[in-house]
């Protein structure tokens, strides 16, 4: 799979509840019930930024978590209300930017996830102030996204897989054919990192999971996973 195709893993419409058994950090990696990044969810309020099809969310809400699905797609929040009907599980649903968070009072939020959409997101650091204010003190916010690295192939599938992009390029990068278009932004682990601080963040955790997919796997971390708790 094209890097531009993989961000949008977890924004395909999902039907089956059984299909929300687990929280997920992206294709073809270990997730939560091996990472175990979240810890303890029970009775805590769980806000995924960018729920896209609901999965996380109704995944969490099965946890006994009482989850805030936020995203900017009234398709993909469809999708996601249907699936939690199914499964019998209440989400608070959202639409919006990823940065407005001003339906959740200050200090009011457990923990925030987020898996692959902030690849979606061009001010990575306006979510990160905002989520920020919206955490209790000593409280995670968990994600995901496209590793940077994986942005330079066209085809990081290719054994061996060939650069056709900078590291350091910033340029979006168009996804799909959808009307209005659809873009990826390319964040390096630095801007991601520097972005946190100065959030005033303290980053524990960085993970570059390798793929469990064989003709995948070798080569480039698809996938980067952070974790940081708010000061």
């Amino acid at each position: 799979m094209a890097p531009s195709g993989e961000i949008l893993w977890n924004r395909q419409p999902v039907v089956d509840p059984a299909a929300a058994d687990v929280v997920r950090y992206g294709p073809d990696i270990a997730t939560e019930a091996e990472l175990r990044l979240l810890g303890q969810v029970s009775d805590k309020r769980v806000l995924e930024l960018g729920c896209g099809s609901g999965v996380n969310s109704v995944a969490l809400g099965a946890q006994g978590a009482r989850p805030i699905g936020l995203d900017f797609s009234p398709d993909c929040l469809s999708g996601a209300r249907r699936l939690a009907d199914r499964a019998g599980i209440r989400v608070e649903f959202h639409e919006g930017d990823l940065a407005d968070l001003a339906f959740s009072r200050a200090e009011t939020v457990d923990m925030v996830f987020s898996g692959y959409a902030l690849g979606l997101v061009e001010d990575v650091n306006r979510v990160f102030r905002q989520v920020h204010r919206v955490l209790k003190s000593g409280c995670p916010l968990v994600f995901s996204l496209p590793h940077p690295a994986y942005d330079m192939f066209d085809e990081a599938d290719q054994d061996p897989p060939v650069v056709t992009r900078s590291y350091f390029d910033a340029t979006r990068i168009a996804l799909g054919s959808d009307e209005p278009p659809l873009f990826g932004y390319h964040h390096t682990v630095a801007d991601l990192f520097v972005g946190l601080t100065r959030a005033n963040f303290r980053v524990d955790t960085i993970l570059e999971p390798e793929p469990r997919a064989p003709e995948a796997a070798g080569w480039v971390p698809r996938t980067l996973i952070m974790r940081a708790r708010k000061e």
